[in-house]
């Protein structure tokens, strides 16, 4: 079943970004209409031609009167008033997952709550048409307001690596060979010569040393990450605007004004007493 997801953004930044996140995460872009100000167009289709009429029956109006339906005059007021001033995304979701897929997109890339925005600009225009009536004039100062954030400055990696190098080490082996010695005797035979006169054998084996190789691994050194952490004190310079009033006395002009009529006045009552000495 189709269902219809409507996201407003203040700029037309964050509607890029959702818009790219939205295609990203598997919606068709011919199904995401994107409006921005004072244009009519938008990626595949157009949902509004104007966003500085106010008038209920201009276009944002009708898409939303035809969105919501007729009776529903409360909100079609309160997103038509929004729309007029925002960036609309509207995205034709095939399913109830997809659509609550979208909006969760919309609403992390910065969609504005609708009522709550509407309700700022009838409050805004309440309060700018009291001023208006009333003839007062509000007094606004700024307050410098100073925080903290945390940025990235550098760092330092550790990255280990099997490194081999060739190493000598000499050794001394010995090597056994079996030497045959033959000499000639010419004497006469003995009874222990006589005692050996019988088969045999006499057996002499040589031993010779090989180099036997082993290894053990040793920890030589330890390397570490840590941090330091030092504190600085930053003095911020920066200003901060408030509404100046000066309000100037009327009275003393008008003080001054009737004092001189008063003057004119009075020469003339000279004059018609000169002309008449009957007076």
């Amino acid at each position: 079943m189709s269902q219809t997801v409507i996201g407003i953004f203040d700029n037309s930044t964050e509607a890029q970004q959702a818009l790219q996140q939205l295609i990203s995460a598997g919606i068709s872009q011919d199904r995401i209409d994107i409006s921005t100000p004072g244009t009519s167009g938008s990626t595949t289709s157009s949902t509004s031609s104007s966003y500085t009429d106010h008038d209920d029956n201009d276009s944002v109006g009708n898409f939303f009167r035809n969105l919501f339906g007729a009776d529903d005059d409360d909100n079609v007021r309160s997103y038509s008033e929004v729309g007029r001033r925002g960036n609309i995304i509207t995205v034709h979701a095939q399913s109830a997952q997809e659509a609550q897929s979208a909006a969760q997109i919309l609403d992390e890339y910065g969609a504005v709550d609708i009522d709550e925005r509407a309700e700022q600009y009838r409050s805004n225009t309440n309060t700018s048409a009291d001023v208006n009536t009333s003839g007062a004039i509000p007094i606004i100062e700024e307050e410098l307001q100073v925080g903290k954030r945390v940025v990235e400055t550098g760092g330092a990696r550790i990255r280990s690596r099997i490194i081999e190098r060739p190493v000598e080490e000499s050794v001394r082996l010995r090597v056994e060979h079996v030497r045959v010695e033959r000499n000639p005797v010419n004497r006469p035979a003995t009874e222990a010569d006589l005692a050996n006169f019988r088969e045999g054998e006499i057996e002499l084996r040589e031993q010779a040393e090989v180099p036997v190789v082993g290894k053990e691994a040793r920890v030589v050194e330890e390397v570490r990450l840590g941090k330091d952490v030092e504190e600085r004190q930053e003095t911020i310079h920066e200003t901060v605007r408030r509404t100046d009033v000066e309000v100037e006395d009327l009275s003393t002009d008008i003080n001054r004004t009737s004092t001189t009529n008063t003057t004119s006045t009075t020469g003339t009552t000279n004059l018609d007493l000169d002309r008449n000495p009957n007076l």
